[in-house]
C-alpha cells in the first residue's frame, strides 16, 4: 500500500470517549463497517479493537484500503449548481439513487459523477466517490460532492460538527398548531420492517426543526432543517407526529391527497457550508422541480402563508 493511502488521525474534542470505529468512520470519511474492517485488519496502528474508546488528542495512523468497486461511468442526468477545485454541489433529480447498493451497480448519481468528473473515480468506495451526504432515491435537490480525499475528510468533519446547514422543503399531510417546532426523537431500524426506520427509544439521537410556510385544508408546506442526518429522518419524524410527507408510500401508509406528485414530496432546497479550499461560506439554493411546482396548482391558493414562487 502506498504512502498516500496512510493518514494520521487526531481524535477531536467532540469525539472524546467515542468508539474507535466511529472515530475512524467520521474522521476518515468511510462507512462504519469499513472502519471496523480496517481496525480488525490491524490497519489502525495501535488500536486493538473497534470497540476501544479513545480520548481527545489521541493520535494514530490509519492505512486505508484501495478502492474495491470500480464504477462504470454513465450518462446520468444532473446539473451542477456550484463548482470549485475542492467541492461540487449538484442537483439530483428524483428517481435516481445516489450510489450503488445491494444488487444495483449502475444508473446511480455516482456513475454519472465519475463520467463527468473522472477524478472522483480515484476516490472510490472508501470515500464514497466524493459524496459527503445522501438523499433518498425519490428526494430531489442539492447534494455536496468533495473532489479530493482531503476535502471529503474536512467536509465530513464539518457535517459532524453541525457547521453545514441543510434546508428542505416538505409538504406534510397534516396541520400544525405552532408556526415552528422541533422533533427530538431517536431513530433506529424498525424491527418489524428491516428496510424501514422508526422513532424508537433505543435509536440514535435525531433532531429535526421545522417552520410553517403555507397551509391548505389538509396539508402544510414546511421549511425543515436538520440538526442530525439519520436515514429517512424527515420522513420518519413527520410520520411520528401524525403528519407524514405527501406521496410517502412507505411511512404514509398509502395516504393520497391533493398535490400528491407520485413520489415523496421532499426537496433539498438549500446548502450552506465552508468551501474547503477558500474557507469562505457558500450558500447554494435550488428551485423546485416541475412536479412539485405542479402540486401547488392542484392545491390552489393557501389558507394561510405563502408558497415559494420559484
Amino acid at each position: 500500500m502506498s504512502e498516500s493511502d496512510s493518514i494520521t488521525i487526531v481524535v477531536p474534542p467532540e469525539l472524546d470517549g467515542e468508539r474507535a470505529d466511529r472515530i475512524v468512520a467520521i474522521t476518515a470519511g468511510v462507512s462504519r463497517a469499513l472502519a471496523r474492517r480496517i481496525i480488525e485488519a490491524g490497519d489502525a496502528v495501535g488500536i486493538g479493537a473497534p470497540s476501544v474508546r479513545l480520548n481527545a488528542g489521541t493520535e494514530f495512523a490509519v492505512r486505508l484500503p484501495a478502492p474495491d468497486l470500480e464504477l462504470q461511468p454513465e450518462q446520468v442526468p444532473f446539473d451542477v449548481a456550484y463548482e470549485s477545485p475542492d467541492v461540487l454541489v449538484v442537483m439530483k433529480p428524483a428517481g435516481i439513487a445516489v450510489h450503488p447498493g445491494a444488487g444495483r451497480h449502475d444508473g446511480t448519481l455516482a456513475n454519472g459523477l465519475v463520467a463527468r468528473f473522472p477524478e472522483l473515480a480515484g476516490l472510490g468506495e472508501s470515500y464514497r466517490w466524493g459524496l459527503v451526504h445522501r438523499l433518498d432515491r425519490d428526494t430531489s435537490g442539492l447534494l455536496m460532492v468533495a473532489r479530493t480525499a482531503a476535502a471529503h475528510r474536512e467536509l465530513q468533519a464539518e457535517l459532524k460538527a453541525r457547521r453545514i446547514g441543510r434546508t428542505y422543503l416538505a409538504l406534510a399531510a397534516g396541520k400544525f398548531d405552532a408556526s415552528t417546532g422541533t422533533i427530538d426523537a431517536p431513530i433506529g431500524r424498525d424491527p418489524r420492517h428491516p428496510t424501514r426506520m422508526s422513532a424508537r427509544i433505543d435509536g440514535r439521537p435525531a433532531r429535526t426543526h421545522y417552520r410553517r410556510l403555507a397551509e391548505w385544508a389538509d396539508v402544510t408546506l414546511l421549511e425543515v432543517t436538520l440538526e442530525t442526518g439519520r436515514t429517512h429522518q424527515i420522513r420518519v419524524h413527520l410520520a411520528s407526529i401524525g403528519a407524514p410527507l405527501v406521496g410517502d408510500r412507505t411511512y404514509g401508509s398509502g395516504l393520497t391527497t391533493a398535490g400528491d406528485p407520485g413520489r415523496v414530496w421532499l426537496h433539498a432546497a438549500k446548502l450552506r457550508f465552508p468551501d474547503p479550499g477558500s474557507g469562505q461560506e457558500v450558500v447554494v439554493e435550488a428551485p423546485l422541480p416541475s412536479d412539485l411546482r405542479h402540486s401547488f396548482e392542484a392545491l390552489g391558493s393557501p389558507l394561510r402563508g405563502e408558497r415559494p414562487r420559484n
